[in-house]
């Protein structure tokens, strides 16, 4: 980030204890690693580093040149070693010999798997030329805010040459390929002494003979470029000043959380997106400022910012002095379509005879004045690295245009790398998505063993999912285990009390402010009680009534306001209990209770099938293992109830079902997943017993 607090020069890391015995390519792993930690530098799969090292062909024996480069799609925050392409440089110094010119560069993509040393698999990028040709053993290509400020200015090349004079050079913007790999090359030939060079547009380029060098030079630079920024705009307001004051936190918030499921609902048409929101510093100094809307029109300069972001974003119409939410939810939809009209128009003007077709509309980005900026793409991951790159984009936006005029890429340029023939091979070669890719869940008891099964069962099919419970501690438990084995990113709790009409509308608000929405409710949350009918107290009858009815019906409601918001449909999936079909003796406030779940399913099922809302029920019995009810009084109740001592109570279960088998939290997380997923699209108001049989709850 460009500002001017204590501590904005970057660190040198580099350890030469950690380094000592490495390899090339085993420091060049270590280098890039070190580069992709700070976001200054690089924003996630952003840039590449690369490495010339001398190893033993494995077909002679003899020692060859091999150029190790990050790879297609990687990382270099997070790559491994089997992260880097792996050619040889004679080979790549070669196909000079077999380019046609710039009119066939990207016909040069297709040699690069011919000079691949060792079977590699992992396939080179498009940015291999870029570093093959550069005549030095290591080469960083980083995408810093501080250096794209200088490369998306009006006269960045003059800047250049005034911050750095001849030690880094500069390069007018050439789309990334095989011939600006021959300018990168023709450069460094004739400029022998210099260290790096600016490419207008883009980023930098720095190369040195060993990996240590390499790694200072590109944090020098950086911070040169940093100090200098800091010296010129100081005392300067960014972006023309403030127009508009942000809102409170929580408000700001509040708002986001009733936009989210409204612009979800809008961009949701071809797939289901997920959200993002981030009311940071850098993000609410721009969606305040006077020069925001004109700058945010002009779109993003550097080709992996808009790859992510879209050329430009979206404005929502709201005023934070006169907040009026209702009017900007009423207007959104003209925004939205508007937009849609302006991207297609876009598409048309700039297409080619053989541009890709026409990709999804809708925006990425959408700014809102003093409240922050929402994000939606295919998942979460995606939707909260898009609002990082465009957060860069702010940086780059703020530097530029305090010291010069600050430079969108050309129209024709940005789509001509947008609807790349070779980016969209890229796409094409994407995995299909899983089955709930996109899709949100909220899970109520979700710290137990049915609500944690099936929040993991819905994750290993794609879907983001929030765990609600009334126990903080294993709450937290059970999201650290799934947070451990798929990510911080698709994994967020909620302190739930079903009861409480305020708590249930505020864990609802929080998904949306999460991830946008929500499309799947399991409704799952329990107690379990055991008493004769002349022990049951009132108190004992509310609490049951309470958590296992009216729970059920205000989680609901508040599912049936968000789907109904967002217009694509949605799953209700309510975890009753055999109980609630079969009575059992000692039982009558559970039962009763469980009964009324099952009838307003299917009230809610008739009242939600016009809008695509599906409410199904999944009946368990005796779920023993990993069940937080069967901890309690419920297991020694229940024992009682049946004359038998604690420890034979699943084998007592096991024996009355007519397949006698016991019945797992996972075996009701598949039944769940079965209604929550699309192999039920059909089925609505039904019930499906996972009981291993029990005659007493056949429902017919």
């Amino acid at each position: 980030m460009l500002n001017s607090a204590a501590g904005s020069r970057l660190a040198n890391l580099w350890d030469d204890q950690k380094a000592s015995g490495m390899s090339e390519a085993e420091l060049l792993l270590y280098r890039s690693n070190l580069l992709g930690s700070d976001k200054r530098i690089t924003n996630y799969g952003g840039g590449n580093t690369s490495a010339k090292a001398m190893e033993k062909d494995p077909l002679t024996g003899d020692q060859v040149e091999v150029l190790w480069v990050k790879g297609s799609g990687g990382d270099v925050g997070t790559i491994k070693m089997d992260g880097f392409a792996t050619l040889y440089m004679d080979k790549l110094r070669a196909l000079k010999g077999l380019y046609r010119g710039v009119e066939f560069e990207d016909e040069m993509v297709a040699c690069l798997p011919h000079c691949t040393f060792n079977l590699n698999p992992r396939a080179a990028s498009i940015d291999t030329p870029l570093h093959a040709y550069v005549p030095k053993s290591h080469v960083d290509h980083m995408h810093p805010d501080a250096i794209i400020a200088i490369a998306a200015a009006s006269d960045s090349k003059a800047i250049t040459q005034e911050i750095f004079g001849a030690d880094i050079g500069w390069l007018p913007w050439k789309r990334p390929g095989y011939e600006l790999g021959l300018w990168l090359e023709k450069f460094c030939l004739e400029n022998p002494d210099a260290r790096g060079v600016v490419l207008e547009s883009h980023g930098l380029f720095t190369w040195a003979d060993d990996a240590r060098t390499c790694y200072e030079t590109t944090l020098e630079i950086i911070n040169k470029a940093i100090a200098w920024f800091e010296e010129k705009t100081a005392g300067k307001d960014a972006f023309g000043g403030s127009k508009h004051r942000a809102l409170a936190p929580s408000d700001r918030r509040g708002v986001a959380a009733r936009l989210m499921p409204a612009i979800r609902g809008m961009v949701s048409g071809k797939q289901h997106m997920v959200g993002h929101f981030d009311d940071s510093d850098a993000v609410l100094e721009f969606v305040c400022a006077n020069d925001m809307e004109a700058l945010a029109a002009l779109g993003t300069s550097c080709p992996d910012h808009f790859l992510r972001t879209k050329i430009r974003p979206l404005v929502v119409d709201f005023d934070p002095a006169t907040p009026d939410i209702e009017a900007t939810l009423a207007g959104l939809g003209q925004a939205a379509e508007a937009y849609r009209d302006d991207y297609a128009a876009y598409y048309d003007r700039c297409k080619h005879d053989d541009s890709p077709a026409l990709r999804d509309p809708n925006a990425v980005v959408y700014l809102v004045p003093g409240v922050g900026m929402i994000t939606f793409a295919k998942d979460k991951a995606t939707a909260r690295i898009s609002g990082e790159f465009y957060t860069n984009a702010i940086n780059v936006m703020r530097g530029a245009s305090s010291v010069s005029t600050y430079r969108g890429l050309p129209e024709q340029e940005a789509f001509d790398i947008e609807y790349w023939l070779l980016e969209e091979a890229k796409l094409q070669r994407m995995p299909k998505p899983k089955r709930l890719a996109g899709k949100i869940a909220l899970v109520t008891g979700g710290a137990g063993g049915i609500g944690s099964a099936t929040a993991e069962r819905f994750l290993r099919e794609g879907a983001c999912v929030v765990l609600a419970d009334i126990d903080a501690d294993a709450l937290g438990a059970a999201a650290d285990n799934l947070t451990s084995r798929y990510s911080r990113d698709v994994v967020r709790t909620v302190t739930m009390d079903v009861t409480s009409e305020d708590a249930v509308a505020d864990s609802f608000a929080r998904t949306a402010l999460e991830f946008g929405g929500v499309d799947i409710l399991v409704s799952n949350a329990g107690i379990a009680s055991s008493a004769p009918i002349e022990d049951t107290t009132l108190d004992l009858w509310n609490r049951n009534m309470s958590i296992l009815s009216t729970g059920y019906f205000l989680v609901s409601r508040e599912a049936f306001k968000v789907m109904k918001t967002q217009g694509v449909g949605g799953s209700i999936v309510f975890i009753g209990s055999k109980n609630g079909l079969a009575a059992s003796p000692g039982a009558s406030a559970y039962c009763t209770a469980k009964a009324s779940e099952l009838h307003l399913a299917r009230c809610l099922a008739l009242e939600g099938a016009p809008e695509g809302i599906r409410v199904n029920v999944v009946n368990p019995d005796a779920v023993l293992r990993g069940s937080k009810i069967w901890s309690g009084d419920w297991l020694k109740e229940r024992a009682e109830a049946y004359g038998k001592d604690t420890s034979e109570l699943e084998e007592h279960y096991r024996q009355r079902s007519l397949l006698k088998l016991s019945v797992l939290p996972e075996d009701i997380a598949e039944a769940t997943y079965f209604f929550a997923s699309e192999f039920s699209a059909k089925s609505t108001g039904n019930i499906i017993n996972v009981d291993a049989g029990n005659v007493q709850a056949f429902t017919r």
